[in-house]
């Protein structure tokens, strides 16, 4: 774990917004410009036990003032707890939605024959796969009930998200990081934008288990993002560290504001895609 009298730098690397009112507003009245579209869609992908459920979750929970639960987790699986293809759309007041929505997909295995195929992320990348699929070993095939032929530009997704431990990167299986890549090469191809987050950072850094506000000044997670970035191929200015609301009752500011700087990112990405096909 990163700590010590030398683990901050003296400046962050990172700058997080110093008002999170700011982004909540812009959070709110968010709509995709795109008039096909109604809504942009978010793909969560990523090993099992990353955060991708509790990430969502998060959100939702920064979005609301309030911890929430809606994506379950489970922390103690050593296998995906999330086994079927579900859109989560967040609440913005009654009767109302943000205009984002977020996809949990099973996690990313080791073994060939576990956790969420290849193929079928490729699949819901553009749009194939249908609401409340349930993941298995096989990949889906268009003979399949829960194929959708004929996509529309709502049914894609529009940012790729991948997730990773902060306290585990350099951990992570070649067998998985080859099928992150390969994800990744799909979406690219594909062109859709791409973004990542470092979650459990309080459990990687002491520094940052003692001050949240310390992420993006720690030494330590500097070097992880830099790893995860050689790992996977990803630009080390589009890798977000996040810490997930799990134990706590309440929203936090600063914990929030890691969120927030995330997913506007996120929002902003997907925005440029959309506004360009």
């Amino acid at each position: 774990m990163g700590g010590g009298p030398s683990a901050l730098l003296d400046k962050p690397w990172k700058a997080l917004p110093t008002n999170n009112q700011e982004s909540l507003h812009f959070m709110k009245w968010y709509k995709p410009r795109n008039k096909e579209a109604s809504h942009l869609r978010i793909l969560l992908h990523g090993p099992v036990g990353a955060g991708k459920s509790s990430f969502i979750n998060s959100v939702d929970s920064v979005l609301q003032s309030r911890v929430t639960g809606r994506a379950l987790t489970d922390a103690n699986s050593g296998s995906s707890f999330t086994k079927q293809y579900k859109t989560y759309k967040i609440s913005n007041g009654p009767d109302a939605f943000y205009s984002f929505v977020f996809n949990d997909i099973m996690g990313l295995e080791q073994k060939a024959n576990n956790g969420v195929h290849v193929e079928d992320i490729k699949l819901a990348l553009r749009g194939h796969v249908r609401e409340g699929y349930k993941f298995n070993p096989n990949p889906l095939t268009e003979d399949d009930p829960s194929y959708n032929p004929s996509p529309k530009l709502d049914d894609r997704v529009h940012v790729l998200v991948s997730v990773i431990p902060a306290d585990s990167v350099s951990l992570i299986s070649e067998e998985v990081i080859k099928k992150m890549r390969e994800v990744r090469l799909a979406a690219s191809d594909m062109g859709i934008p791409q973004v990542a987050i470092l979650t459990k950072v309080d459990k990687a850094c002491a520094e940052a288990k003692k001050d949240i506000g310390n992420v993006y000044k720690s030494k330590y997670l500097d070097e992880q993002v830099k790893m995860f970035s050689e790992l996977l191929g990803l630009q080390a200015n589009c890798i977000f560290l996040v810490k997930n609301y799990a134990k706590e009752n309440d929203t936090q500011d600063d914990t929030d504001a890691l969120i927030l700087c995330a997913l506007r990112q996120m929002i902003n990405y997907g925005e440029d895609f959309l506004n360009y096909l």
